[in-house]
């Protein structure tokens, strides 16, 4: 344990190592919170739903936090809903019939129109639906009807498909005509407070009616929304433990089993090294990727057989001669001979005496070697060969580049996940580094 906290003290004496950790553990703790509050089915749900789950969210909307860096701000997303009791009040006739009044204030202070409008009705009847009369206040006094109409049990009414709507608004799309200033071209929004009135009669005893008013603005969430209006935070979130377990265990699996391998051929020297150093003489010239894209496009995608492939591949690589070649150092040490002389089984020598000589060696080596496998994860995933069920962040990207974010002028479709891939890699390299000259006495002074 003296050990163990010697190397920790000495490890904050490097600036990059202590950030270096604090990203990791910044990761870390996201990654426990994505699990927690992010269960693995409602992970896939959300990812695999469409717009059937995301139907609230506008298409290809960036983050809200855009509008810290714009100079006009870009209309945001907002959802107004009476079954949360907004803005609805009940009266009753003498014959039982209802009558309902919903009334949704909207505080426009944006710059910029939104995408889309649209309500969504619910309603309670047994034979005769309810009918409902939409009018539009606006801050300058004006009222606009919008539609009268009977509304089924589940009902969207999308202002923008209202021919009559458009008419009666010249021609102006909704989006636009509700919200813009008038007699100025081109058209310019007013701000100030919007009311969307809804009154809904009800024919029936226990007959009703709710609204939800949805406002799809051109920004929308933390991190935006792609074209299918799904939240992309979903993905960047779950993206952080997927990362993290993949390039950890791919790194561990590779590391310790190369040692140990190394270590048992050094031993036993004879056939048994000569058939390792041929296998791995013989795996350092195949190519290592093109082997992962066939595996993913013939035989699975699952990333659990991913990892797999890719332990198996980088097991026999090029770092089983360097441990070896201190191997061989340490096989003629003198506490290695009287091991030998008091009895000591072949096992116990290769993991009591041999491996632990290596520790300082292998632990610089796995914290880099992490970011590594994380990249190559999400270059299957961007390649499309990555698991087709997990979102992850090569799958932002992948998804990004066939719908052609970068040329629509979505960048942040790209650059947030692809900025948590420089930070991960970031990270572990400094933290490795700093290991590195902790644990190699050559690299102290530099």
């Amino acid at each position: 344990m003296s050990a163990l906290q010697r190397s920790f003290r000495e490890l904050l004496r490097y600036p990059s190592a202590i950030v270096g950790l604090i990203i990791i553990a910044g990761l870390l703790i996201l990654s426990a919170y994505t699990l927690i509050t992010i269960p693995y089915r409602e992970a896939i749900r959300l990812w695999r739903g469409g717009e059937e789950v995301w139907y609230q969210n506008p298409k290809n909307a960036g983050p809200t936090w855009f509008n810290y860096f714009t100079r006009r701000k870009l209309s945001e997303s907002m959802i107004l809903s009476s079954k949360e009791g907004l803005g609805k009040t009940i009266s009753q006739d003498s014959q039982g019939n209802n009558r309902i009044v919903i009334s949704f204030p909207i505080d426009y202070s944006f710059d910029t129109f939104p995408l889309d409008l649209s309500i969504y009705f619910t309603s309670v009847y047994q034979d005769k639906p309810p009918h409902v009369s939409i009018t539009w206040l606006t801050p300058d006094g004006r009222e606009i009807r919008i539609g009268d109409f009977s509304v089924k049990r589940t009902q969207t009414f999308r202002l923008a498909q209202d021919s009559k709507l458009l008419r009666r608004l010249g021609g102006q799309s909704p989006e636009k005509g509700l919200f813009a200033k008038p007699n100025v071209s081109p058209p310019v929004p007013l701000k100030g407070e919007y009311e969307l009135r809804i009154e809904g009669f009800t024919f029936e005893p226990n007959s009703d009616v709710d609204a939800e008013f949805v406002v799809y603005g051109q920004l929308h969430g933390l991190a935006g929304t792609d074209h299918l209006r799904r939240d992309l935070t979903v993905a960047l979130l779950w993206g952080t433990p997927v990362a993290l377990a993949f390039g950890l265990l791919a790194a561990l699996g590779t590391t310790i089993t190369t040692m140990v391998i190394a270590a048992f051929g050094v031993w036993f020297g004879g056939w048994v090294d000569e058939i390792i150093q041929r296998i791995t003489e013989i795996n350092l010239v195949l190519p290592f990727l093109p082997i992962l894209i066939m595996v993913s496009t013939f035989y699975s995608r699952s990333i659990w057989v991913i990892l797999g492939v890719t332990i198996v591949l980088s097991i026999f690589g090029g770092a089983i001669k360097t441990y070896r070649a201190v191997f061989l150092q340490v096989k003629e040490s003198p506490y290695i001979e009287a091991a030998r002389a008091y009895g000591a089984s072949n096992l116990r020598i290769i993991f009591a005496y041999l491996t632990p000589r290596i520790i300082p060696m292998l632990i610089p080596q796995l914290v880099v070697l992490i970011p590594s496998f994380v990249f190559l994860e999400a270059s299957l995933a961007v390649l499309g060969l990555g698991d087709p069920v997990l979102p992850t962040w090569g799958k932002i990207i992948n998804d990004a580049q066939a719908n052609g974010a970068l040329y629509q002028g979505y960048y942040y479709w790209v650059l947030e996940p692809a900025a948590l891939l420089i930070i991960t890699g970031l990270a572990f390299a400094m933290l490795g580094f700093s290991l590195d000259r902790i644990f190699n006495p050559r690299l102290r002074g530099l």
